[in-house]
């Protein structure tokens, strides 16, 4: 695994200018001015325990990437400006998550190694997550459940409670999780795999991402992106127990764009060719992420069900039980429309609620996300990064050191 660890509290750096921050976001493509840096009031404790909102209390945090647009030279920078000032207080929520992020991320890839429980991954990294951002009700968080899918599973993966799987020296591990602040959520994620034979699988999904933050931008169309980065993804080989495979674009797992408090916002950003031909536009969030598999690159759900998030257009249905009005009621209040897992429900105390959470899918009030794999003995990649489309610039908002 070709990751370089960094102490957490160091992990700022990444990015370009705020408080605690120095350095530039190793951006490639024409950048932004960078911001200038200043000193965090606090430093950061290792392990990291200080949240976000007291290492930067006058909200300067750090900048992610900024890459001007293709067209940058049509644009009237002082409209754009003003257009920009509009939206200060998502911007600087939305940094502050992705700093939060970085340094949680930063602080697992110090640990995570084979023979520990998935539990105990989930449960570390999470316990850091909420340290970090600060959680406090529905104002600060985390953004979703912990994917840890490992192998042909591809995403929606979390260890329910009692479960016993062990991270092994050949697996590929798939790490996302979000944070967010006032419901504006950065969704990243990364892979990791210990045997370097899975090298050029993570060499090609990284460089397909990338294509895809590339190509992305105000005006630009959606399946155009997803043939870019199905062209950079199959252009790489793998070669497994003397067999060699074309990475391929996993044709039904895509991007995203993100709404506040709804981590799938309407808008998908294909990793194939084909598609609508929609438009991304000024000052929409989006997850560009892809996934490469060595298999039949098409997931199915499969294995038991630990993701759930409560349906964004459904408030009212007649339930039958008193425990699954309850249920409902503990899950408005915790999780609003946020995703959520059965973890998480047991953290609140919950118990005996797999039949109540039946109901609640049943009528439409919860939907449920079970995991989404490939063929087994397949094995598969994920990278994914948050951008925001400002009126001046693209900004890349989870980049960090580490990718």
């Amino acid at each position: 695994k070709k990751k370089k660890k960094k102490k957490a509290a160091g992990a700022g750096a990444a990015a370009a200018g705020g408080e605690g921050a120095s350095g530039s976001a190793g951006a490639t493509a024409a950048a932004a001015a960078p911001k200038k840096a200043s000193v965090a009031a606090v430093k950061q404790t290792n392990p990291p325990s200080i949240p976000m909102h007291t290492m930067f209390p006058t909200r300067n945090f750090p900048v992610g990437q900024e890459t001007l647009y293709k067209d940058d030279t049509t644009r009237n920078k002082s409209e754009a400006q003003s257009r920009e000032q509009l939206a200060e207080d998502q911007i600087r929520d939305l940094r502050q998550a992705a700093e939060a992020h970085r340094q949680t991320r930063a602080y697992v890839q110090s640990w995570v190694k084979p023979g520990m429980p998935m539990t105990e991954i989930a449960e570390r990294l999470e316990a850091c997550s909420r340290a970090l951002i600060g959680e406090q009700g529905l104002e600060r968080g985390l953004g979703f459940p912990t994917g840890l899918s490992l192998n042909h599973c591809a995403a929606h993966w979390t260890p329910n409670k009692g479960d016993t799987t062990v991270l092994q020296a050949d697996d590929v591990l798939k790490i996302d999780f979000g944070t967010h602040v006032n419901g504006h959520i950065i969704d990243s994620a990364w892979t990791v795999a210990f045997n370097p034979r899975y090298d050029n699988l993570l060499k090609a999904v990284k460089a397909a991402t990338e294509t895809g933050i590339r190509e992305a931008g105000i005006d630009a169309r959606l399946n155009e992106i997803g043939a870019a980065i199905q062209e950079t993804m199959e252009s790489h080989e793998i070669e497994l127990n003397g067999k060699t495979y074309t990475v391929r674009s996993i044709r039904n797992l895509n991007g995203h764009s993100i709404g506040p408090y709804r981590i799938h916002g309407g808008k998908s950003v294909p990793i194939v060719r084909g598609g609508e031909g929609a438009r991304m536009e000024e000052g929409e969030l989006y997850a560009i992420e892809t996934f490469g598999s060595t298999g039949r690159a098409l997931v199915h759900e499969d294995m038991e069900c630990s993701h759930y998030g409560r349906s964004f257009d459904v408030d009212h249905a007649p339930l039958r039980t008193q425990g699954a009005k309850q249920l409902f009621a503990t899950i408005k209040k915790n999780f609003g429309t946020l995703p959520f897992c059965n973890r998480w429900l047991d953290r609140l105390g919950e118990s005996r609620y797999l039949l109540s959470l039946k109901q609640l899918c049943e009528a439409g009030l919860v939907t449920a996300y079970p995991p989404l794999c490939d063929i087994k003995g397949s094995y598969t990649a994920q990278y994914e990064h948050t951008i925001l489309l400002r009126p001046t610039c693209k900004e890349v908002l989870s980049r960090g050191d580490d990718y």
